[in-house]
């Protein structure tokens, strides 16, 4: 079962609209041929760098990078300038650009130019190329600077170990960034792509192994995040061996992660259930015929609603919920704590709010409420609709419905839901 299982999941986590994202790549890459190289090649001097351009990227990716690859007169023009060559530089492509694509928002940012897609952003960056594949590429900060990065190298480097591991590679990166989506885990993907990459490098277990492993192979890799060092702060990327920074705590939610994932090996029946907690909405259903037909039936009549289904999902920074419970005298998860069998009695006032945020602003709060157990699905009131915030950044609820319920939070800025929070309600 678990090899269909994951062998599915690789499929639903495949980019879907790939071929519309070729040809925005191929749009730039014309436009900027043509100014830079009387060219009208649409896929010269242009490469894919990045997640993307690593082959790790799943469906939903909503950052796109690309390096193009100037002529060094360019470089000779531009060193000429007295006053941050670097931000000329990147305001000249950003005219050419937005030549191009004049009814698409198209900005000049530190290191890059983007153009907005609505479903995707494409960041271009604008490079000078060594003969060892290394590029200099400019940096408007701080009154200008040149920099250097070799993302070809990283390109290569992963190429090469996903070869040498049955192709594993690259399928556990995309797997780690359904879970880092699902549970809101500040993880970018870089770290995300480093960390697989030093894993399958320090063990031969999976050299051989595919699909029929990948519960074991997941639950390795949870176990090495668990045992990662929590004051560490930096990796260096495979290949460039530039550094990669730890953008948030993933600890917590990893150790949450392992133990599921040991579940699921330890007891077949509670398998899938708890491979579909730690992998999301794109780990496919495995249940009998008829149950599973009832369950799309359900979700069809009560119109239960998913985050990644409504926007990008790209999760980078941290959004934390609590929710307090009237005539309780604490917060949820105090009470919680403190009496592991704690259930909220009937006809309590619940507020929800969000209690942690770092998003910048601007963005929009969604909140989803999910009623389980049988009460609510006798009575057909499973909700599960996402609605947007009233402004304030919470939410009243009652608990009406005996069962463990739970509530999301979700921060979506430029179409993409850039950060989530859950809460379990046990009522």
């Amino acid at each position: 079962m678990s090899k269909e299982l994951f062998e599915q999941f690789r499929r639903n986590l495949a980019v879907k609209n790939a071929d519309e994202i070729s040809k925005s790549y191929r749009q730039i890459t014309e436009k900027l041929n043509g100014k830079y190289y009387d060219s009208a090649s649409d896929i010269l001097h242009c490469r894919q760098v990045g997640s993307y351009g690593r082959h790790t990227a799943v469906h939903g990716v909503s950052d796109l990078d690309m390096a193009f690859v100037l002529p060094w007169s360019v470089y000779d023009r531009f060193q000429r300038y007295e006053n941050n060559k670097q931000s000329a530089l990147l305001g000249e492509i950003r005219l050419a650009l937005k030549e191009r694509f004049p009814n698409h928002e198209v900005r000049a940012q530190q290191q890059v130019v983007s153009i907005n897609f609505t479903d995707y952003v494409v960041e271009v960056l604008p490079a000078f190329e060594h003969e060892d594949d290394s590029y200099t590429y400019p940096d408007a900060n701080d009154g200008g600077n040149w920099e250097t990065c070799n993302p070809v190298a990283e390109i290569d480097e992963i190429n090469a170990l996903n070869q040498a591991k049955n192709h594993n590679l690259k399928r556990l990166c995309k797997m780690v960034r359904a879970w880092k989506n699902d549970h809101g885990v500040p993880l970018k993907g870089m770290m995300i792509d480093t960390l697989c990459y030093q894993f399958l490098k320090n063990t031969a277990d999976y050299d051989a192994n595919s699909y029929s492993a990948y519960g074991e192979m997941t639950r390795d890799f949870f176990a090495y995040l668990v045992d990662i060092d929590e004051d560490k702060e930096q990796w260096r990327a495979p290949g460039s061996g530039s550094i990669v920074t730890k953008s948030g705590n993933f600890h917590p939610k990893a150790k949450k992660a392992l133990r599921r994932l040991q579940e699921a090996l330890d007891d077949a029946e509670v398998a899938h259930e708890r491979w579909s907690t730690v992998f999301g909405e794109h780990f496919p259903e495995y249940v009998e015929q008829e149950k599973k037909q009832a369950i799309a039936e359900n979700r069809v009549k009560n119109g239960e609603q998913f985050i990644g289904r409504k926007f990008s999902l790209d999760i980078q920074y941290t959004l934390r919920i609590d929710c307090s419970v009237k005539n309780e005298g604490d917060r949820l998860r105090n009470l919680m704590s403190r009496v592991m069998t704690y259930r909220i009695p009937k006809q309590r006032e619940l507020t929800f709010w969000v209690a942690e945020i770092d998003v910048p602003p601007p963005y929009k709060i969604y909140w989803k409420v999910k009623n389980l157990g049988p009460e609510a699905i006798e009575r057909n009131m499973i909700r599960g609709e996402i609605r947007i915030d009233s402004g304030h950044h919470q939410i009243t609820e009652h608990s009406t419905f005996q069962g463990d319920h739970y509530v999301e939070c979700y921060a979506v800025k430029d179409n993409v839901c850039v950060a989530r929070s859950r809460i379990i309600v046990p009522i």
